[in-house]
Parts: C-alpha cells; structure tokens; sequence
C-alpha cells in the first residue's frame, strides 16, 4: 500500500497523521525512503516505505466502519482477565495492531473497569490513547469537529450503560 504526501494515515497507538514528505536517506551505500509522518502541530515520525505494513500504517477507517464500531460500544458488556498483567499485555498488544475496533475493545473494557474500581496509571494512559485514537479517526472518517466525535461516542456508550468520564 502506497500513501501520497497530503493523506491522512493512521499509525498504530498514535492515531491520524498526515504524510508530510516522502524522501529518500542513504545508509553508506543503501538507500531507504521513507514518509514523514505528522500529528498535531509537534510530533514528527519517520516510516520506512518498506516497513510501513509490517509496522501496521494503514488508511483511515472508511464511515461504514465506523458504524459498526460506534454499535460495538453500544451493545453490552465485553469481558475482562482480572488478572492485571494479563489484561494489560492483551490490551497492549490489541492497541498495537493499529485496528480501530480492537482500540474500542480496550477502551469499553477499560471504562467498564473504571466503573468498579480506580484504573492504574497506565491502565488510565491506555485508556486516554484509545479514547483518542477512536475520536481522532471517527472525526476524520466523518468529516466532523471531534466535538462532535465525542458526542458519537458518548451517545454510544451511553446505550450499554457507560460514559466517558470526566477525568481519570
């Protein structure tokens, strides 16, 4: 899969970026192209063209997608492994694959987790990421303010029982 200067991608636990600059780097007497990723107005990463599916860097969800994932986090209950390092070497690994429904299976399983007792550290950083990779890809998969992502997705969650809090 090739990407042109100007697409938006998604890179996997970061979220949506924007291919800057496609260019070339010589490595003594190899030479290597790579994209130059940005997201937001700070942070810059560099992707080799010949790693950039095996790393997981893919396309932005298509709207139908979206549907389907919004109706995930709608519907019931997921379970859980109570065992802590378990379950966060399972969501680690889900939000490393880069797939947007596995970052909502993490993000609803956490949130559930939340409800019953106080997350982690890192179990709340996991949670802030998969909140916003699913915002940042549902508002730019839906050409709207992620304002209006959110409310997506509160109004979602609010149909099996969850919300987003307020702060963690």
């Amino acid at each position: 899969m090739t990407f042109q200067i100007g697409d938006k991608v998604v890179y996997p636990n970061q979220g949506v970026g924007t291919i800057e600059n496609i260019s070339t780097r010589s490595f003594g007497t190899a030479f290597e192209r790579f994209y130059l990723l940005r997201f937001g107005c700070s942070m810059t990463v560099l992707v080799p063209l010949s790693n950039a599916a095996n790393i997981g860097l893919r396309r932005v969800t298509k709207d139908r997608e979206i549907s389907r994932i919004l109706s995930y986090l709608a519907i019931g209950w997921c379970s859980l492994n109570p065992d802590w390092k378990v379950r966060f070497k399972e969501n680690s690994d889900k939000m490393q694959s880069g797939d947007l429904l596995k970052a909502a299976e993490v993000f609803k399983g956490l949130l559930q987790l939340h409800i019953d007792k106080p997350l982690s550290f890192r179990e709340k950083k996991m949670l802030d990421r998969a909140r916003h990779m699913l915002v940042s890809e549902i508002s730019i998969a839906r050409g709207v303010p992620e304002i209006h992502a959110v409310a997506l997705l509160q109004r979602a969650l609010t149909k099996s029982g969850l919300s987003l809090p307020a702060t963690l």
